[in-house]
């Protein structure tokens, strides 16, 4: 256990308005309370979330905020009730820090569902403060909200599983979609969808990539070993593959529409949202009703699916595949994810950044 030190200065990188653009900023951490792990950040993965949070995207958007939620760090100090850690490990954040603990998902242990979550930035905290991300040098989180990292797995190839990989296993799990010799469809080949591919491939399932160019067949098929590539707009291809898919996980966050990926589901099949996406979509209902099918969505795992999504993937040998950039270049990194220009996920490589820019 650490010395519990009072009130430390840190320093991130955070967006100041709507621009989106990270800088430098300094702030202070709560001291590490009874429960409260202190981590070293080591490296932080860089989602769509980030982008749209410090954009103001979604409208709810408070400044100055330190964006990410993708977090593997070192345990650097542990309160004097925590049990689950100890200094020196490596462990990872995800997208929540804190829920309210009495109500049905938190009694359930599927906190991610409480309507009372704390999010692990632009939120606040229940001492009253900001909560602050992974874009920084240091956190101070509850126990409950850290998961362990496995020996076998590189702390920068874990990093995305904290939020893109535990957010394709958990419906899959869920849903009973995590046994082998199923087929299922992989909408969207970006940083969730390339995971979505190898953790369904690694579960033994027939693993389709839809798509809406050609642009990355060869990827998908060559790199990420998907069985089968569709492109949408090939009407006799989609055609051919109808009701042949037991599930499609839809990691497009941009409004497209559904028929013709409700087509390809076979009875009983189940068409997961997982985008986030700020307008309406729209379906005729036949095209669910003749078939059994269901629409339904998902959203990133609770804790116990996070440690077992980790595990998973170092059972298997399940990689992500990332660029891994210092802070400095994390504006340049934001502007390529909006044009979708990474394979697959940019991460931060924190801890051997300049934080002081």
């Amino acid at each position: 256990m650490g010395s519990l030190v009072e009130e430390r200065s840190v320093t991130g990188w955070a967006a100041r308005d709507a621009s989106g653009i990270l800088s430098p900023y300094v702030y202070s951490l709560r001291k590490t309370g009874p429960e409260d792990v202190s981590i070293k950040v080591l490296y932080c993965g860089i989602c769509h979330t980030d982008l749209h949070q410090a954009r103001n995207d979604l409208g709810m958007s408070n400044y100055p905020m330190v964006p990410g939620h993708e977090i593997v760090g070192e345990v650097v100090e542990v309160g004097s009730e925590v049990t689950k850690f100890r200094v020196g490990e490596t462990v990872g954040v995800g997208l929540l820090v804190g829920s309210c603990r009495a109500c049905r998902p938190c009694k359930s242990d599927i906190e991610q569902y409480c309507k009372k979550k704390i999010w692990s930035f632009n939120d606040v905290y229940t001492d009253g403060k900001p909560t602050q991300g992974g874009f920084a040098s240091h956190m101070v989180v509850d126990q409950k909200f850290v998961a362990r990292i496995p020996d076998g797995l590189a702390p920068e190839q874990a990093a995305p599983l904290l939020c893109a990989g535990v957010t394709v296993y958990s419906p899959l799990k869920h849903f009973g979609l995590n046994k082998p010799g199923l087929r299922g469809g992989i909408l969207g080949l970006g940083g969730v969808g390339h995971i979505g591919v190898k953790i369904a491939k690694a579960m033994g399932h027939h693993v389709t990539v839809i798509s809406s160019s050609e642009k990355k067949r060869e990827e998908a098929l060559e790199h990420l070993k998907a069985d089968d590539y569709l492109v949408s707009s090939d009407a006799a291809k989609m055609q051919s593959a109808a009701d042949t898919l037991d599930y499609i996980l839809d990691t497009v966050p941009a409004h497209h529409p559904l028929e013709p990926y409700l087509s390809l589901l076979t009875v009983d099949g189940k068409l997961v949202m997982m985008g986030v996406i700020n307008s309406p979509l729209q379906f005729f209902t036949s095209m669910i009703g003749l078939g059994r099918k269901m629409i339904t969505g998902s959203f990133i795992g609770s804790m116990e699916e996070i440690q077992e999504v980790l595990e998973f993937c170092e059972k298997k040998g399940v990689s992500s595949t990332v660029e891994v950039v210092k802070m400095e270049y994390v504006n340049r990194a934001m502007e390529r994810l909006e044009k979708n220009d990474v394979r697959y996920r940019f991460v931060l490589d924190v801890a051997g950044s300049n934080l002081t820019g």
